[in-house]
């Protein structure tokens, strides 16, 4: 039973972005469950490290009946598939997936925390999230994704892919 409702980012910024992100999302649906919503595409410059190229970042919901711990293990096996390598915080990469709701929860884990701390402080996350789930309530922050995308500082331009 598909009972868990998650949010997750999606990015990457080398090789054919478009195709991984593509092949990310159908892994997503192979092995974790079943893919209800997904974002536009939209590219963003690099946020953190930014002498690199720009990422491609799009939004997916799913419902699953895994775990949030189960969900981060099978997110790390689709990264490595799609030639994920930890080199460098925030340094260029093939894919990466972001954990940013799982249901309403608040989970402090080793290696996981959701929501994602840093997601209401990056555009290049609400803005794709907030097409899929503006209405969406923070569980932490009590206040809507759509609100978040309007009280964000962030500066990066997000803007719509068109390949």
């Amino acid at each position: 039973m598909d009972n868990n409702i998650v949010y997750l980012l999606l990015g990457g910024n080398m090789g054919d972005r478009k195709l991984l992100l593509s092949q990310a999302v159908g892994l997503i649906g192979d092995k974790i469950g079943t893919v209800l919503k997904t974002s536009a595409l939209y590219e963003t410059a690099a946020w953190g490290k930014q002498d690199q190229a720009a990422f491609l970042n799009q939004a997916v919901m799913l419902a699953t009946p895994l775990s949030a711990s189960a969900t981060l293990v099978q997110v790390q096996e689709i990264e490595l598939e799609l030639g994920r390598a930890r080199i460098e915080k925030w340094g260029s990469r093939t894919i990466d997936i972001d954990i940013i709701f799982f249901n309403n929860e608040h989970i402090a884990e080793p290696g996981l925390t959701v929501p994602h701390p840093h997601m209401q402080d990056r555009n290049f996350v609400l803005v794709p999230l907030a097409e899929i789930a503006a209405d969406y309530i923070h569980p932490l922050l009590h206040s809507a994704v759509a609100i978040l995308q309007k009280q964000c500082k962030d500066t990066l331009e997000v803007n719509k892919y068109v390949s």
